[in-house]
């Protein structure tokens, strides 16, 4: 039965609402949409209201998919927000600060019968049967099994041996539905539970690896490695969620996304994760790991000490660069810079490019940040034909910001020992005064689709607009930032706009246990790659309608209206973003900073004739756009 009164905020197409009703409150802010068919009242709390109602949720997307596993004990979500399913195939779903998690259901499953309520009344729904559940906790490298615990395992065992009469009787019943599934060492093991004889335990050996994960100080959660894989156990504490441990076995992607990759993997020492995790203590988002718990309380706090518009005059920065230098001799500024990464204090960053993690002091001095707030990013010249691209970066995010994007303070650095010019970039993910009580946390969209660095360039902006729909607390205006910022993308020529260039940073405050915001982070690593030798023919990273190059206006129209956009909306987006950048690019000039090289003002006249000839492309705009007669403020 269900329940209709004048207080429910959670609608489901088909059952509570009709859909053209759905579209219309959502099209006039009354709803927000958080998937295909799923919508709530726009001033509610999503992500109570989604965990309250997780079954029935669940239930209206999978009808066929049964609760297995811990959710089949508890037909609940986890207290990580899980919910377990089995079905015909293996899926993964986000819906806010619900994970609706499926595996392949055996051949023969045993199901039985459940009823739960919610907000809409009962709801009857299959689970797994007591015999099934307790083989589902011993299946191998199953994320199902891991949310099994001990005291949930022994329960278990009390029941069976109540419903069959005996422990003889109890592994019985459970071969029997084994051997229906060829389920042999799932209940080789769950027979020496029944019988009361415990696996043997491995001993601990130098490969085991045990790490304590913290966030802005506290600790979340332990790590562990047994010398052949990972195992992530999730501490009980009054905050949000950031890691969810999604491939048993593996590191949590959340915790992978935050490990160095391209030059500094090269030059950090070890062999493995396990090395490089214990060959460090900082990382980005305000989460350290270490080895014993005493370290955190030496472990300085990120927070910024100035910020860096005080220290930038017309795109240059005028404070005192004291950071790492090259000693002409003997080593390159590499060399250098991959000396701070010998001291585990120092923070570790991910991405390719070659970067120094500072501080800004409040004299304005440009420090390295070891054993200090870590506020800022230097990105020095590269090699190889990238010793440009910070200039190339700069100009790029200069006009991000003329066009309305939300861009992080940056400058333009003059480096010691004739080196090129760096550029400097603060920090958003981090607080502004050392008493705030504000949370944050960067995830990228490497970690948010559950796939490693090494795979940021396979996926698609459909994909990356599917995940962030159901778990952003603004979607509507997420999508029209992720579809601008493909267009941008699209407009400067930036082949390097893959999965873990783009993020969502969430923020809660002190006491909160779910993610007030969740939205687009800022734009960064924004760069004309064409411009460089080696990638004159460079793509787009991400495909959009199928398509990484030679993209039309109607790729983008049609890509509105597959991640869901209006067409007004879209058009409306196209217009303003490529007569904005058409008008502006002109107007973004080089600093004037010594280091520049004749290569610096070809790469930007380069990048002012592709932003031309694409926005131009992309007419007609808008009467709106033709007369933006905003301000620049620099």
């Amino acid at each position: 039965m269900i329940r209709r009164h004048a207080t429910m905020a959670l609608h489901l197409v088909g059952l509570n609402i009709a859909g053209p009703s759905a579209k219309y409150r959502a099209a006039h802010g009354r709803l927000v949409q958080l998937m295909r068919g799923v919508y709530i009242d726009s001033d509610d709390n999503a992500d109570a209201l989604v965990l309250r109602n997780a079954v029935r949720i669940a239930h209206y997307l999978y009808p066929k998919a049964y609760l297995s596993a811990a959710s089949a004990i508890l037909l609940t979500p986890t207290p990580e927000g899980k919910l377990f399913l089995s079905s015909r195939r293996n899926q993964r779903t986000r819906l806010r600060a619900l994970e609706i998690v499926q595996n392949t259901a055996p051949d023969n499953p045993a199901v039985a019968s459940a009823t739960i309520v919610d907000d809409f009344g009962d709801l009857t729904i299959d689970v797994s049967s007591l015999r099934q559940r307790f083989l589902e906790s011993f299946r191998v490298r199953s994320e199902h099994a891991t949310a099994v615990t001990d005291p949930m395992k022994q329960d278990l065992v009390t029941r069976l041996i109540a419903e069959y009469g005996s422990p003889k009787g109890a592994a019985d019943a459970v071969w029997a539905l084994a051997r229906e599934n060829s389920w042999y060492k799932e209940a080789e093991v769950a027979e020496r539970w029944l019988l009361r004889q415990q696996p043997i335990s491995v001993a601990h050996t130098e490969q085991n690896v045990d790490l304590h994960v913290a966030w802005h100080g506290v600790p979340i959660g332990k790590l562990r490695h047994d010398g052949f894989e990972w195992r992530w156990t999730a501490a009980k504490v009054n905050m949000p969620m950031i890691v969810r441990d999604t491939t048993p076995g593996k590191l949590p992607p959340f915790i992978a996304g935050l490990l160095p990759e391209g030059w500094l993997d090269r030059v950090l020492p070890g062999r493995d994760e396990r090395d490089i995790l214990l060959s460090g203590r900082r990382y980005m988002s305000n989460v350290a790991i270490v080895n014993d718990l005493a370290n955190l309380a030496v472990i300085h706090a990120d927070f910024l000490t100035s910020p860096l518009r005080k220290w930038t005059k017309r795109g240059l920065f005028t404070g005192q660069y004291l950071g790492p230098g090259r000693n002409q001799i003997t080593d390159s500024f590499e060399t250098q810079v991959a000396k701070l990464y010998q001291d585990a204090d120092t923070p570790r960053l991910s991405g390719v490019q070659i970067k120094a993690p500072m501080h800004l002091s409040s004299k304005g001095e440009l420090v390295e940040a070891t054993g200090r707030s870590f506020t800022h990013i230097l990105k020095p010249g590269g090699t190889g034909g990238f010793e440009t691209l910070p200039v190339v970066e700069w100009f790029c995010l200069d006009l991000a910001r003329r066009v309305g994007f939300n861009v992080p303070s940056f400058a333009l650095v003059t480096m010691p020992e004739g080196l090129p010019p760096a550029l400097l970039v603060e920090r958003f993910d981090i607080r502004t005064k050392p008493q705030s009580g504000t949370l944050y946390c960067l995830e990228d969209f490497c970690s948010l689709l559950d796939v490693g660095s090494e795979a940021k360039y396979e996926a698609t902006i459909e994909r990356v607009a599917r995940a962030l729909r159901p778990i952003s607390t603004d979607p509507e205006q997420d999508l029209l930032a992720l579809f601008r910022r493909a267009l941008f993308a699209w407009l400067v020529a930036d082949g390097d706009m893959h999965l873990k260039n783009m993020a969502l940073l969430k923020t809660a405050e002190a006491g909160d246990t779910a993610f007030r915001v969740i939205a687009m982070a800022p734009i960064y690593d924004v760069v004309t790659t064409r411009v460089f030798p080696t990638l004159k023919h460079d793509r787009m990273a991400l495909k959009l309608n199928g398509k990484d190059d030679r993209l039309r206006r109607t790729d983008f129209t049609t890509l509105g209206r597959t991640i869901g956009l209006s067409a007004e909306r879209a058009n409306q987006a196209i217009d303003m973003l490529a007569a904005s950048a058409l008008l502006r690019v002109g107007r973004v000039k080089i600093p004037a900073i010594g280091g520049l090289s004749d290569t610096n003002h070809r790469q930007l006249e380069a990048i002012q004739n592709f932003v031309r000839e694409r926005a131009t492309a992309f007419q007609p705009f808008s009467t709106l756009a033709k007369t933006d007669s905003r301000v620049d403020s620099n």
